[in-house]
């Protein structure tokens, strides 16, 4: 297993900026015009600003498009729009948005996620159908677009997540089950790294201690599974730069990836896998390229939390 030290944290982190983020990554794969494309959506929320980027890139990469939604916009006609685009040549795709009603998260916690929670919707519509369709305001989105349900809708390869804290990380992790997405699982990262005590930190899933690591300073590099509602979940981290990154390297990154494992895999939760060759790749940044992992049975969350005083 390749050393993820913060620089090679930093480079497979394609959300890295030098001072942390909150922001969530989706990564579809749709079909345009017959045409197989990935579609990326970042969330993302700094300071002095609040967007949502839309990113479309085709499998030969000869061209890419992207739209910028600024959500910091105080104008009600801002937050709501429609840009077109020509996939191939003569072949539209409009991106309609309307976030005039949306809600966001009011938790004062640096961890709270820059998606919006309710009252919106974004659509990717070609040929009369929404290919991809977020939010909750569905039939408000049908109408407006004057599309229907896309037989072949977009597939969720994987998701992204940039989360900021001291001691504490909230994320909700998305599995696959099958081909659907079967809801949302909270899962809270706790850290005891200084004190009288050895290092040490405890994975929570809804509300309930599944992981208590001992003796971070030497297992700050692992991977358990664990069973949730009957389906085992495989969890694997690497907290090196917690522990042993200095001011001049920056903040110190911890990098969870949390996916569908199998029984057998239980029984032998402590041994890191021929995952991490796949997945923790810092020469070529696998887990970077919107086109990997192909499979359904894939589908990877990856959680970057950033450790700042």
């Amino acid at each position: 297993m390749q050393d993820l030290s913060h620089k090679h944290i930093c480079s497979l982190n394609p959300m890295h900026k030098s001072t942390p983020q909150s922001a969530t990554t989706f990564v579809y794969q749709a079909k345009l015009a017959k045409i197989l494309c990935n579609v990326c959506l970042t969330w993302c929320k700094r300071v002095t600003n609040h967007d949502l980027t839309i990113k479309i890139d085709k499998p030969s990469k000869e061209n890419h498009y992207t739209c910028k939604i600024d959500l910091t916009n105080t104008q009600c006609w801002g937050k709501k729009g429609l840009k077109s685009f020509d996939i191939v040549e003569g072949t539209r795709v409009d991106i309609f948005w309307d976030f005039r009603q949306a809600k966001f998260s009011t938790s004062s916690s640096s961890s709270s996620s820059p998606e919006p929670c309710s009252d919106y919707y974004v659509a990717l519509v070609h040929d009369n159908e929404a290919v991809l369709l977020l939010g909750d305001l569905k039939n408000d989105a049908y109408k407006r677009t004057r599309s229907r349900p896309c037989l072949d809708e977009a597939t969720l390869l994987h998701k992204k997540e940039n989360v900021c804290g001291k001691r504490l990380f909230c994320t909700k992790a998305m599995l696959k089950y099958g081909d659907k997405i079967r809801g949302e699982h909270d899962i809270v990262i706790e850290n005891s790294l200084s004190g009288p005590g050895d290092p040490e930190m405890w994975i929570s899933v809804e509300g309930t201690v599944v992981i208590r690591v001992m003796n971070l300073n030497w297992r700050f590099r692992g991977n358990e599974t664990i069973m949730v509602n009957s389906v085992p979940l495989e969890i694997f981290w690497d907290v090196h730069d917690w522990l042993f990154s200095s001011p001049k390297t920056g903040h110190g990154i911890g990098l969870f990836i949390f996916k569908l494992g199998t029984l057998e895999q239980e029984a032998n939760s402590n041994v890191i896998t021929d995952f991490d060759s796949r997945y923790f790749c810092c020469n070529g940044s696998k887990h970077d390229h919107v086109d990997s992992p192909k499979s359904t049975s894939e589908f990877c969350h990856f959680l970057y939390a950033w450790k700042v005083e």
